[in-house]
């Protein structure tokens, strides 16, 4: 285990909280006030910050006493961590909470004030019913709490984080990203445009595919249907053969297929969109592209009737950063984040003033 974060007082974070959440900010009062501090402080002082493999229950929370928490050493930090969900553990001294806490720490400071400004995340591919700990702090919202960090320093690195989580844009893309929705029992509910439901294994591939098919399609495609969808797991997923087969498609399993195919049938002649999920490699490059064409070509399908999209999550992460390069021209780029919008990779040579 990586070592601990420095130890910080509750005292010192509940100081800063007014100053990270100024006036206006939704749920306010459940983002600056005590309990907050409570939470955010034993987030620090067991690690749970996201990277480290740490996470907190509100039971870590509610159990955590006076005497406890100044014991500043890493053993002590790392034993309440590990002892603090044991049934019947109690540390000496003064409970901050009684048990009856648990609901305003996990609904109110939790899930309807510090998940939804980005402050804390919550670990994927748990059941909901789950009693494991799930919570942990966005590791830039932790460092906001460095005691060594001097009155400028703490100022431009609040700013920073304003920017990033608090502004309209940085809202709605958080929102939007968050909502993967219906992770049940380490799976992840698809609805397909026809009706038809399909779990897939929970993952980051997964919930991309999921917004893929019930976001991007119902967004950009007049007619949406899903002839094609296959997972890391198991290479067939989904495939609707009836409609591919009246369109003039075969399907077969292959290494050429991409993650998903689309069509839209609401145009007088079939658009066919290749979709590939990129949760870390695996864009829709040239010779990806090329070899999806084969596939089309077979079908009669003109290639000013294919497109060609590569999904990610968002454009601000590593994945995204990692393949821009191989990107094919005359391919789109969707993020989940910001389902409104596509970029496109024009490969024409029509001037600026031309589009």
């Amino acid at each position: 285990m990586s070592q601990l974060p420095p130890y910080v007082t509750r005292e010192l974070i509940h100081e800063r909280l007014p100053l990270i959440f100024p006036e206006g900010t939704s749920n306010r009062s459940y983002l600056i006030r005590e309990m907050a501090a409570s939470t955010i402080f034993t987030m620090l002082y067991i690690g749970a910050i996201d990277g480290r493999d740490v996470y907190i229950g509100p039971v870590h929370v509610y159990r955590m006493t006076t005497e406890q928490s100044v014991l500043s050493d890493d053993v002590s930090r790392e034993e309440y961590g590990k002892n603090a969900q044991s049934k019947g553990f109690q540390p000496e001294g003064k409970r901050w909470y009684a048990d009856n806490t648990r609901e305003p720490i996990r609904d109110e400071t939790l899930r309807e004030g510090l998940i939804p400004v980005g402050a804390v995340i919550t670990r994927t591919g748990l059941p909901t019913t789950s009693s494991r700990p799930r919570y942990a702090l966005q590791s830039d919202f932790a460092k906001l709490f460095d005691p060594s960090i001097n009155e400028e320093e703490l100022s431009a690195a609040v700013e920073s984080w304003q920017t990033n989580n608090l502004s309209a844009s940085a809202r709605t893309r958080l929102s939007l990203a968050s909502r993967t929705g219906n992770v049940s029992d380490g799976r992840v509910l698809v609805t397909f445009p026809n009706g038809e439901a399909r779990n897939l294994s929970a993952g980051p591939s997964s919930i991309i595919s999921k917004a893929v098919v019930e976001v991007f399609a119902n967004k950009f495609l007049k007619e949406p249907a899903v002839l094609w969808l296959s997972t890391s797991d198991a290479k067939v997923t989904f495939v609707d053969d009836s409609i591919a087969k009246t369109i003039g498609l075969e399907i077969e399993a292959d290494k050429n297929l991409p993650d998903l195919i689309l069509a839209d049938l609401g145009t007088p002649n079939p658009l066919l969109i290749f979709v590939e999920v990129v949760a870390s490699d695996g864009p829709i490059s040239e010779r990806r592209k090329e070899a999806l064409y084969e596939l089309s070509d077979k079908a009669g399908f003109q290639r000013n009737h294919i497109a060609f999209v590569t999904a990610y999550k968002d454009r601000q992460v590593q994945p995204f950063r990692k393949t821009v390069p191989e990107l094919a021209w005359g391919s789109f780029a969707w993020f989940m984040s910001e389902p409104n919008n596509l970029i496109f990779l024009s490969d024409s040579d029509k001037k600026l003033s031309d589009f």
